[in-house]
């Protein structure tokens, strides 16, 4: 196993006693990892069956619109050497409302990495790494084996908006629990003005998308 880069997020934090086992495979390459390159969009929406993009205007109740840009890179999962060779950096720029919720995000993420089958994934916000038992956790509602103090809140009821992000703010996203694929999101930019169009979508591209399954 490969990874791409190491940014300040990415560190090794290990779960107190009596929590929930999890494994962090692969390591990141040493060196931290460079902004986007100028490399063009492919794309700047995102045109899966079945998704519908979101409208400009927040739903009632969400207060004020707020556009919110994620810089996202990948930093771990089951990449090739000459896969992480090739692509020293791969990340993809995100712009979504805060009106939008994290369930969201995660489709966007998912569309912009040109993955295929979906997996379990968690947000982790408040942490200094993957798997600090000080993050705020967001995922899918799961089953009964999973504690009181496990259980993360869900991402389709928790709004971007509420998350009390600020410019220059850092958290993870967890991909597929057995693959493993760690990303780190970057706050750059909150925007009271939303321009129209559709939202989430992708602004910028940086590197391939690796195979969600690479040949063993």
């Amino acid at each position: 196993m490969a990874a791409i880069g190491r940014p300040g997020w990415f560190v090794s934090v290990t779960r107190g006693a009596g929590a929930r086992k999890r494994r962090v495979e692969g390591a990141a390459f040493t060196g931290a990892i460079c902004g986007a390159g100028s490399g063009s969009s492919r794309r700047t929406g995102f045109e899966s069956p079945g998704r519908k993009a979101a409208v400009r205007r927040p739903p009632p109740g969400f207060g004020p619109s707020r556009l919110f840009t994620f810089e996202i890179f990948l930093i771990s999962g089951p990449i090739s050497p000459k896969f992480a060779q090739r692509n020293k950096t791969v990340s993809r720029t995100v712009q979504i409302l805060g009106a939008q919720t994290l369930k969201r995000l995660h489709e966007a993420i998912f569309d912009a990495f040109d993955r295929e089958e979906e997996h379990l994934y968690e947000f982790q916000l408040g942490g200094s790494g993957p798997m600090d038992p000080k993050a705020r956790r967001y995922g899918l509602t799961q089953p009964a084996d999973f504690g009181p103090d496990e259980a993360p809140a869900d991402v389709s009821k928790t709004a971007v908006g509420s998350l009390g992000l600020k410019i220059g703010d850092t958290f993870g996203y967890w991909f597929d629990f057995g693959d493993d694929w760690w990303h780190q999101l970057n706050v750059t930019a909150i925007e009271s003005t939303v321009p129209p169009g559709h939202y989430p979508r992708v602004v910028k591209r940086a590197g391939q998308s690796p195979p969600q399954y690479p040949d063993t």
